[in-house]
């Protein structure tokens, strides 16, 4: 749920029109770590960090937003805009030296005397995500970040949150808001470094920290770019593993033509092997090599294959299948096909030389 927010910015350099109005371009927000109230009186720091203030959503909705006195204490909408609006900003929000920018118009008469009187500062009123978010900006602790901003109104403000450097002002007018410059007492800024506090010139203090907060968004874009990285690196391993899967895959496919074949060799090799094995044995996840090898034992219970190449189980299954057909055996026993006579050892030999002469 987004929760209302106030967020004060002076207006630079207004020009009053052939009609009476107020043009201005003027920065309405920058970032930093502001303190806003609680619904019990306490207060929180809440952050606005560069990356949620300058992205496109947020700067888009700065554009033709009404200007008011002041912050009504509800939303403006087309249902109360004539009732609160005393003008209106233009389609050219934009970043300029960390400050969010945007021109408008003043069109109310009260309100542009009230400029002319000094009510020069700026407060955008909107809506966001208040996120439980601790961390350090500038050298300020907030507890809270602001996420996605939309900007619903801006208001001209006697005070603003964030300081006279978001304030119309008038270079002709020598004036100052001692809010963020030099205090009632006359003592002078003070700017931390290293935790420690110096008291600096107003315009240096501003320096410093412009300076800290491009270091502080360089920094983010930096964050942002390496986590891109990690992501493109990890899609692009994940890709090449997929194009390697493909190619084993495609590797391993057979052609319809190919399927059939090996199914047809399957269908001959049980054919074949059943008729000396019997219906007892159990052909299920026996592999080509394993139904051969146990062919051959039927014949030659003493039969090893271990280190036997397939060349020769192959051989020596081709001969036993042979023989059983040649002599109409289907078992052993006393009268079985293979007798292991150096004949017989001959004829599987001759054959594994056929085999491999084939594969050639």
């Amino acid at each position: 749920m987004k929760t209302q927010r106030f967020d004060k910015a002076l207006i630079q350099d207004y020009n009053e029109t052939p009609e009476g109005y107020l043009t201005v371009t003027v920065p309405i927000t920058r970032p930093g770590v502001f303190p806003y109230q609680r619904s019990d009186g306490t207060i929180q720091m809440e952050a606005k960090l560069p990356d949620e203030i300058f992205k496109e959503s947020t700067i888009r909705s700065a554009r033709s937003k009404p200007v008011t006195d002041d912050h009504p204490n509800e939303p403006v909408t087309i249902d109360n805009y004539n009732r609160y609006a005393k003008g209106l900003s233009h389609t050219d929000a934009a970043v300029r030296n960390l400050k969010l920018y945007v021109s408008m118009t003043i069109t109310d008469k009260a309100l542009i005397q009230k400029i002319r009187d000094g009510k020069r500062e700026i407060s955008i009123g909107f809506l966001s995500d208040v996120v439980a978010e601790k961390g350090t900006y500038n050298g300020d602790n907030y507890e809270y970040v602001q996420r996605n901003l939309e900007i619903n109104h801006i208001a001209i403000v006697d005070q603003g949150r964030a300081g006279p450097e978001v304030a119309i002002r008038n270079d002709s007018d020598a004036w100052q808001i001692d809010s963020n410059n030099k205090g009632g007492n006359g003592e002078m800024p003070t700017y931390k470094i290293d935790g420690k506090e110096y008291e600096v010139d107003s315009a240096v203090k501003s320096h410093l920290e412009v300076q800290a907060a491009q270091l502080e968004t360089a920094n983010i874009k930096v964050k942002d770019y390496d986590g891109l990285k990690g992501r493109y690196d990890a899609l692009e391993i994940q890709l090449n593993n997929t194009k390697q899967e493909l190619k084993d895959a495609k590797a391993n496919t057979f052609s319809a033509d190919e399927l059939n074949a090996k199914v047809e060799a399957r269908v001959e090799l049980l054919s074949s092997a059943k008729t000396l094995l019997g219906d007892s044995f159990d052909f299920k996840g026996k592999s080509e090599r394993e139904i051969k090898e146990a062919v051959i034992q039927k014949s030659k219970p003493d039969f090893k294959g271990d280190g036997q190449s397939d060349e020769y189980v192959n051989a020596f299954f081709d001969f036993t299948v042979g023989q059983a057909k040649q002599e109409g055996f289907s078992s052993t026993g006393s009268n079985h096909m293979f007798t292991g006579d150096n004949g017989n050892v001959s004829k599987v030999q001759d054959m594994k030389n056929q085999r491999l002469n084939m594969n050639k």
